[in-house]
């Protein structure tokens, strides 16, 4: 009778105390020789959660609202894949703009700009609901020796429509927001890609990413810090991706 009640009791893993440091799955535990239900249950909860991201979708009237205080024309636009499944299925579609969205771009204006900043869903539309916009209060003020183009909305697009989108608009800068791969304890990170002089065709080393945008990961002041860091290094070099290094803050 005693051995069973034994193998019933969570028996605490010397770990536990790391615990207050990471949202990592850590120090879980075990009855006897399996993980308590209570972990197991934690776990599928952050896996739906998970899931839900992907498949979620950007809230544009709370963006637009949100928007509206930079007084900048916003233009909603769509890649080629026409919905979440096609998203998934087809990334090259994810990359490229559709004909009406290319139309609007190019209809829109003949001025050339420094920045572009694109709001895209990724793999988590709910990373930018929640943060793109704390994010660019932090950012959009400290960018005024700038000229920024009108602010992009795309709906199932993929970090390298923000080529095409910075090609059509002549900005010499293009910096897309995009919800980032949901992990078990990060559903709604956000990533900010920047690539200098964007041009369709470019791969991922011409680009420069800060990555876990969010309260529990980089705060948007940091985050916000490191973007201007790095288009200000962008305009001075004229060059992004490898090349260009994040030193901020090293002693030369």
């Amino acid at each position: 009778m005693s051995s069973n009640i034994s193998k019933n009791i969570i028996q605490p893993d010397a770990w536990h105390s790391l615990k207050a440091f990471t949202a990592a799955r850590i120090a879980l535990g075990k009855t006897g020789t399996a993980i308590p239900l209570k972990e197991v249950l934690e776990f599928k909860l952050a896996f739906a959660h998970a899931r839900d991201a992907v498949y979620s979708l950007l809230d544009n009237k709370l963006l637009l609202a949100g928007l509206e205080a930079f007084n900048t024309p916003v233009h909603l636009l769509q890649s080629k894949a026409v919905n979440r499944t096609t998203y998934l299925q087809r990334p090259d579609l994810g990359r490229q703009l559709n004909d009406d969205s290319k139309n609007i771009l190019q209809n829109s204006s003949h001025d050339q700009y420094d920045i572009s900043i694109i709001l895209a869903d990724g793999l988590s539309a709910e990373a930018v609901n929640k943060n793109a916009f704390p994010l660019l209060q932090q950012l959009i003020p400290a960018l005024q020796q700038y000229s920024i183009a009108p602010i992009v909305l795309v709906q199932n697009a993929r970090v390298a429509i923000s080529d095409e989108v910075g090609s059509l608009l002549r900005s010499k800068i293009s910096l897309i927001l995009i919800g980032e791969r949901p992990g078990l304890s990060s559903p709604d990170s956000l990533g900010a890609y920047l690539t200098f002089s964007p041009t369709i065709g470019l791969t991922d080393e011409s680009r420069n990413c800060v990555s876990n945008i969010r309260p529990e990961g980089l705060p948007y002041n940091f985050a916000a810090e490191k973007i201007l860091y790095l288009i200000q290094e962008s305009f001075r070099l004229q060059l992004s991706g490898v090349h260009l290094k994040d030193n901020a803050g090293l002693i030369s």
